[in-house]
């Protein structure tokens, strides 16, 4: 299986609704580093995963719509704790429409995975990946 992976960031302000956050309950930051991971069994004509620029750039539109914005705010995010695992599934959901439109190009419909990891520290991470 072949793989290529992008990198981008988004620095985002969220709160938690449970006690299980303890502290983290109150409005925070965090950085994330995001990667994404594109996985076919072949390369397509051009010897590719996917369209390298085009991955970035489709991933750097998604972190965007996060990017210096407090997640509590987000309509769509509302009713949920924006924690890393489900930001990590976000950003699957948002990449897989992108390639179902074809925002990556032709070559991107052979892809058979998609993997998202989100860093929210040199020594935790979270991630969501599927077939696609």
């Amino acid at each position: 299986m072949y793989n290529l992976t992008v990198r981008d960031h988004m620095m985002i302000a969220h709160s938690f609704a449970s006690p299980t956050f303890g502290p983290a309950q109150k409005l925070h930051g965090a950085t994330y580093i995001v990667d994404v991971t594109f996985y076919r069994p072949e390369l397509d004509d051009d010897d590719l995963v996917v369209d390298i620029g085009a991955a970035a750039g489709v991933l750097g539109q998604i972190t965007g719509r996060y990017s210096l914005s407090n997640l509590d705010e987000h309509e769509a995010l509302a009713g949920h704790n924006t924690t890393t695992e489900f930001m990590a599934r976000v950003v699957f959901d948002d990449m897989k429409r992108a390639i179902q439109a074809g925002e990556l190009g032709a070559g991107a419909h052979g892809l058979s995975r998609l993997g998202v990891r989100l860093a929210e520290s040199h020594i935790a991470w979270a991630g969501y990946e599927a077939d696609l």
